[in-house]
Formats: structure tokens, sequence, C-alpha cells
């Protein structure tokens, strides 16, 4: 069975989704994760992915592209499976993936829905209020046939070296900045936690884009290395 799971949001998002994909792998004979251009490179780091598929859809991002008819058809004809899983968040709709999906011949659609999917999905699951997105999307593989098979921990394939950035040994990662700030921890929090880290011995190390090196500076408080 060829099996398609897709996630057009950011990094974060993608990499949230790894639990679930592992769950399809295990019954399938080959993944193809549909992603963003941000998600691409976790959607590399993810285990039990076979094949990573670009796209950037005009429904979810920041700054999405306007709608492409030409675009919209090269997509539809290089999509190729059985069944597919559509993640999304809970305040998305996964209705124009899942038409996109039909256009495509897939079969089998399954997806988290609170709006009437007519024909588009085969499976409508409704995901428990406040729910993880990392276990609303392995309840949903779940609903759709795919049980969990491990832990549900959040895992990623063994990363590139990065002595030249980080030293030797092991470090631990402490990223304080969010695409939206709903999501991050407040600085202080960030700070809390180098200090804490740091304290048992663990090397830290600090992550942030160039806009960002306040506040990597402020979280490294001179304790951890400040990558940012």
């Amino acid at each position: 069975m060829r099996a398609l799971v897709t996630r057009l949001d950011s990094f974060g998002d993608v990499l949230l989704a790894g639990p679930a994909v592992r769950a399809v792998a295990a019954r399938a004979d080959h993944v193809t994760l549909l992603c963003g251009p941000q998600g691409a490179p976790a959607a590399r780091l993810l285990p039990g992915v076979d094949e990573v598929l670009v796209w950037e859809s005009p429904w979810t991002g920041f700054r999405p592209p306007p709608v492409d008819r030409d675009d919209i058809d090269k997509l539809v004809a290089s999509l190729d499976a059985d069944a597919a899983l559509v993640l999304t968040s809970f305040h998305q709709s996964p209705l124009p993936t899942a038409l996109l999906l039909r256009l495509a011949g897939v079969p089998f659609v399954a997806a988290d829905s609170e709006d009437h999917p007519g024909s588009l999905l085969d499976v409508r699951h409704h995901r428990a209020p406040h729910a993880h997105e990392a276990e609303a999307a392995l309840e949903l593989a779940e609903a759709a046939g795919f049980p969990r098979v491990d832990d549900g921990r959040l895992r990623v394939l063994p990363p590139p070296a990065a002595d030249t950035l980080t030293g030797d040994g092991p470090y631990v990662v402490v990223h304080p900045g969010a695409s939206v700030p709903a999501r991050a921890w407040s600085p202080g929090r960030c700070a809390q936690a180098v200090r804490e880290l740091t304290a048992t011995g663990r090397h830290v190390v600090v992550s942030g884009g160039a806009g960002e090196r306040d506040l990597t500076a402020y979280v490294a408080g001179g304790r951890a290395l400040d990558l940012g």
C-alpha cells in the first residue's frame, strides 16, 4: 500500500506529525509526506518517510500564494496513493486538501473535520478538545486503521554532525522563538530552563534567527552557547 500523509504548515507542525507518520509507515509499503516549504526540512528528519513532496498551498501560512490552476494541476498529477491522512491544526479545514486528493484519484482519505465533508472524506474524525497536536494526529491515524506502534514520543533521524557549531559531546537545544507568540514560552521561562539544564552539567545551545539575537542572548545568559 502506498500511503500519503499531508501536513502543510511549518517546521514544528511537521515534527509533531512524526508519531502518526510512524504508525502509517508500519502498515504501508511506501509513505510520502506532502508538506509546505517551511516544513520540508523537518519532513526529511522523520523516521518512516520514504519521499517528501513539497508544495506551497494557497490556504496555509502567513503569506500564502495566490491560487494557480497550473500549479494545482501539477500537484494533482504528482499524487499517487492508496490512502491519505490529512493532518491539520484544530482551526484549519482539511477539505481543500481532501478535494485535491480526490481529484488525484486517492480512494481513501481520512481527516479531522467539524465541517460536513460530503464525499471528500472516508473517515471524518472528531479530535478531542484541547488534544496535543501529536496525540490528535495519532488518534486520527488509529481511526483510519493505522494503530500506534510505539510510545508515541517525538523522534527524528540522527542529525548531521554539528561539532563546528556546538562543540564536542552531546548537547541540548533551547529554541525560544516561535512563528506565533502564543506558542512560545516566555523569555524568562526559557532562561530558567537554561539555568536548570546547565546546573545539571548539560551542554546547552540556544538557537534562533538573526532577528532574535536579543532574545537568544537573554536566554543564553552567558551560561549557554548562543547561536542567535
